[in-house]
């Protein structure tokens, strides 16, 4: 099989194409290894190559919905036994897991053939995906620019052509940014719909999950089918849906009704392209004959992001201490941006991390009395365009103060100073419309309907109640056929 015609079918044509016995799971595997290779320098989104494990299981006997199709998993929550799940950080790069995630044993059983592990910042802690471990992933439609994070590499391999879905994860916006970045499909699941065992009850209290990025949408709805299903040892059952999300996919969504906003919580600018990005979309709305009207969210979101940050950087102070605990690694081991979050999360008493977690409880009845009006909350899902590599790095003088007062080890000094505004401006202010979701636990994807004037990707967010992602996949299957995005390929 040739390049092309691999690049022409999704995962699920893929897969039936090895059950008809036109192609071989080993003849897709060369297939995505030597695209992998032709792009590795340009984008650089593979993290850990897994290509002899790939090429044992190509040659075996593999059963289920993607069976025989190419796949990557990401370096960050998504273990596989007996490899490092590095999350980006040198601190963990040589320590391997003991056991599958339970997402990974999922996609293992569902016949996928896993040949490598893509890259994400250190702990996923940042919308873009530079770490000094692998150095920058790039974006497939402007290497110049980022295809965005935590799972840049998961988005630059799908845009790129290396695999038509690929494993990710989104604890603040981490599925949705990249899609949006790159004109893909991203859809994160509503909390406790997919299992986050065994080294986890759940991450982040319940706002990070496990999920994919891919290039259809009935590849994301059949991708839930396979991993969504109770886990024995997990903390929820989780509810039912009335059919197989491959088969709500497939309905038509009926008419809704759309509140949109384009106004950035955190009262940071907005790009003109993001704000057309929403009104072309709410356009298309009409025209396919939903309501949609300008409506806010009702939600605090300001205080919102405050909250998202207090658990986003006790979560990093956690993830460093048990790095150091396991491995006996120094700080030198971790980058500064890690350090600087972690003490910021060492600095936060317990009752102001408990306040703030309480008031999730706050920013979600609010979402659900808005969901009472309407059935969607549309925004876009950046507040810009996808930003240049190393614009979002921290510039020298904030470097230089950051080291200064880890090393005075000033950490309740830190927290009283700008340095904290800066990092929230620079992590949230390109992307502040994406922890609502959650921080309330909703599902919500980000669909590729906007490109800028200079040909760059810009997707459009939709926020749903719980349950909805049925009705979500609805919906993007009708803007899919509407304004088709799977055959627009990037200039590489």
């Amino acid at each position: 099989m040739e390049f092309d015609e691999y690049r022409g079918h999704d995962g699920l044509g893929l897969a039936e194409l090895v059950a008809t016995g036109k192609v071989t799971p080993a003849e897709l595997l060369d297939v995505a290894l030597a695209r992998a290779d032709a792009v590795d320098r340009a984008l650089n989104p593979i993290a850990r190559p897994m290509r002899d494990i790939a090429r044992e299981r190509a040659a075996g006997e593999l059963a289920g919905p993607f069976a025989g199709v190419p796949f990557l998993i990401k370096d960050l929550g998504q273990h596989y036994a007996g490899l490092p799940t590095a999350a980006g950080s040198r601190s963990l790069a040589t320590v391997p897991a003991a056991a599958h995630a339970e997402v990974v044993r999922r996609w293992l059983d569902a016949g996928l053939v896993v040949f490598g592990k893509t890259t994400t910042p250190e702990f996923g802690a940042k919308a873009i995906t530079e770490p000094e471990l692998t150095g920058a992933t790039r974006n497939p439609w402007d290497p110049t620019r980022t295809p965005g994070g935590s799972s840049g590499g998961a988005a630059a391999a799908v845009a790129a052509g290396i695999v038509p879905v690929a494993g990710a994860s989104d604890g603040g916006g981490s599925i949705r940014i990249p899609a949006a970045c790159c004109g893909l499909f991203g859809l994160k699941p509503g909390r406790g719909l997919v299992p986050a065992g065994p080294a986890a009850a759940e991450s982040l209290h319940g706002a990070a999950t496990s999920g994919v990025i891919s290039r259809s949408v009935r590849d994301t709805a059949a991708m839930l089918d396979v991993l969504t299903g109770d886990d024995p040892g997990g903390p929820f059952l989780s509810a039912a849906p009335e059919g197989r999300y491959a088969e709500l996919a497939a309905r038509e969504p009926g008419a809704l009704r759309i509140g949109f906003s384009t106004a950035s919580p955190l009262g940071t600018p907005v790009d003109p392209e993001a704000v057309a990005a929403v009104e072309d979309a709410a356009r298309l709305l009409e025209s396919l004959g939903h309501h949609v009207e300008p409506a806010a969210s009702g939600v605090d979101e300001r205080q919102l992001s405050r909250d998202f940050l207090t658990m986003w950087f006790a979560s990093v102070a956690t993830q460093v201490a048990d790095a150091r605990a396991l491995t006996g690694c120094g700080p030198d081991a971790f980058e500064l941006d890690t350090r600087l979050m972690a003490a910021l999360g060492r600095a936060t008493p317990a009752p102001a991390y408990i306040a703030a977690h309480d008031r999730w409880n706050d920013h979600t009845r609010a979402l659900a009395a808005f969901h009472e009006r309407f059935d969607l909350l549309l925004t876009p899902t950046l507040a810009r365009p996808p930003w240049r590599i190393g614009e979002l790095a921290s510039p020298p003088h904030v470097r230089r103060a950051g080291q200064a007062l880890l090393a005075l080890r000033a950490t309740r000094v830190l927290a009283l100073t700008d340095l904290v505004d800066q990092l929230v401006t620079r992590n949230l202010g390109p992307v502040p419309y994406t922890q609502l979701a959650n921080i309330t636990g909703r599902p919500a994807m980000s669909v590729p309907l906007h490109r800028t004037a200079a040909g760059l990707p810009l997707g459009v967010q939709f926020v749903g109640p719980l349950g909805s992602e049925g009705r979500l996949l609805a919906l993007a299957t009708q803007l899919e056929r509407a304004r088709p995005w799977f055959d627009r390929l990037p200039p590489l």
